[in-house]
């Protein structure tokens, strides 16, 4: 049905496997390995995405797919799933909090390829500094506008892909400190079977 490539530390692709797995699809989706990176760009993914990006997909009719947001949503109107919303105030609530946690990873992946793949003389730390104080104020507007317990819409994957990540790729963060309640719903949410069959291996 489709062919993804995929990281399998990315958030990003995490939250199309989660998403899959939602939807009862998984076994459907057929992995590619690949070395996404910022400078030394995969020219397998670039195939399916010109900007060499993972996640990177191609439907069995030859269509491309990408990123994850748009590949979210296909899987989501292909099995009929309401994990995006219909139109309406839940499906800009949801929306809205995919953009937020999806920035709080652009701002935080930079911070990581800075560190990574810039030569340390070249590394800018007033950048690094702004990246993150990004990754806070997400942070605290997540805290402020927490989905209920029993939500399980893209908003919700993608906040819960978002901060298992940050655990994952950046523990010296301790998003917990003072966001008890934001820990508490990430907490019940990681319980899903979803979540735990997409969990980044170290």
């Amino acid at each position: 049905m489709l062919t993804l490539y995929w990281g399998s530390a990315s958030p990003f692709v995490r939250k199309v496997m989660v998403t899959a797995h939602e939807l009862g699809l998984a076994d459907r989706i057929e992995i590619l390995d690949s070395a996404a990176h910022p400078v030394e760009r995969d020219a397998r993914i670039q195939a399916f995405n010109p900007l060499a990006k993972v996640p990177a997909a191609r439907t069995a009719d030859g269509m491309d797919l990408y990123d994850s947001r748009v590949i979210c949503e296909y899987l989501d109107d292909l099995a009929s799933g309401g994990l995006f919303p219909a139109p309406g105030p839940a499906r800009w609530t949801a929306l809205r909090r995919q953009a937020l946690a999806d920035g709080l990873l652009d701002a935080a992946l930079l911070v990581r390829y800075e560190r990574l793949a810039r030569p340390e003389p070249q590394r800018w730390p007033l950048w690094i500094d702004k990246q993150l104080e990004k990754v806070s104020d997400a942070l605290d507007a997540m805290a402020a506008d927490l989905p209920a317990a029993d939500c399980h819409d893209i908003g919700a994957i993608s906040i819960a892909c978002a901060l298992g990540w940050l655990s994952f790729r950046f523990p010296e963060i301790d998003w917990r400190e003072g966001r008890a309640e934001l820990a508490q719903w990430h907490a019940g949410f990681e319980t899903r079977p979803a979540m735990q069959a997409t969990r980044p291996a170290a």
